[in-house]
């Protein structure tokens, strides 16, 4: 009896050591597959993926709303020239603040930046004339943003207070403009109105990353927040998204194709941005801006696509 009694202890003892390692083995698999997920996600975003699929979306968003005949050309322009705009900006700083840690990521993100950069070069010229000398002034608009033009002078992007507006315009002048050029739609009241209420989208998130970096950002570069707080940011912020519906409104009304879903789509989007300005802090998470915030151009065009197969 307790020779039987002692074999089944034994049993027992045997079978939760292998729940035990089984316990191990799986969280082990588990943290690793974490990491590497991360490792991805992090390069995804360091590489200006992310950024630049958001730049994608809004040129698909301006074509649906003017009704563009699809065209890939200055998509795929905007997608691949916004890699190359954006890690050329940061890419100086990147290496020096992670030389070692960051060596190989670099190279890639390097070699990836050389492969955008002909993919630009391809695009481009695909483009219709006017579409071309617009994108130019673009990149000088860009090239002023981070390179210092003048002697002994800063570049733009740590001139205090410029940055934000010089970004949103460049991002107006992308997602917007080049579009509308290329399709030569001609520039009334209404595309006017349609450029405002991009610049205040783009606007209001860029507040959304000042107010998540306001421990990190350099005090003299006298972005919104350093200015007038996180708290006036954030109701600067409601404001602009108010503005922001009813130049919606207005376009509805000036367009002559009336169409309520894209409406109800800038709607939505609106409130979207609202929730993450009013719960933004600078206790977020990098993810929060990096990754969350601008998934909402991408999130916004996927909920134009859905909508459009709705009509």
């Amino acid at each position: 009896m307790d020779y039987n009694h002692k074999k089944e202890l034994n049993k027992q003892t045997i079978s939760m050591n292998l729940s035990t390692k089984s316990l191990v083995v799986n969280s082990l698999d588990y943290f690793c597959i974490m990491q590497t997920f991360k490792k991805f996600l992090d390069f995804y975003l360091d590489a200006s993926f992310h950024v630049a699929f958001s730049c994608f979306s809004l040129v698909q968003i301006t074509g649906l709303h003017f009704t563009i005949p699809t065209s890939n050309s200055l998509s795929f322009f905007a997608f691949f020239g916004s890699i190359v705009g954006y890690n050329f900006v940061k890419y100086d700083a990147l290496a020096r603040a992670q030389k070692r840690q960051m060596r190989n990521e670099l190279k890639a993100i390097f070699v990836l930046s050389v492969v955008s950069f002909i993919a630009v070069g391809f695009y481009f010229f695909q483009l219709n004339r006017m579409t071309q000398v617009a994108s130019i002034f673009v990149l000088i608009l860009t090239l002023l943003y981070t390179l210092p033009f003048f002697p002994n002078q800063k570049n733009a992007r740590n001139w205090a207070g410029v940055k934000i507006y010089v970004v949103a315009l460049c991002w107006v002048g992308v997602t917007v403009v080049l579009p509308l050029l290329n399709a030569s739609i001609p520039f009334d009241f209404y595309v006017f109105c349609y450029s405002i209420q991009r610049f205040i989208l783009v606007f209001v998130l860029i507040l959304i990353f000042e107010i998540i970096d306001l421990a990190q950002d350099d005090p003299h570069l006298k972005t919104v927040p350093q200015q007038i707080g996180v708290k006036r940011t954030k109701n600067l912020g409601f404001i602009l998204i108010s503005v922001f519906c009813g130049l919606a409104i207005l376009n509805l009304k000036l367009s002559a194709n009336f169409q309520v879903l894209p409406w109800i789509s800038e709607i939505v989007i609106a409130g979207l941005i609202v929730l993450f300005l009013a719960f933004a802090n600078k206790k977020k998470a990098i993810y929060y801006t990096s990754f969350w915030v601008e998934s909402i151009p991408i999130f916004w065009w996927l909920l134009l696509v859905f909508l459009n197969t709705l009509q």
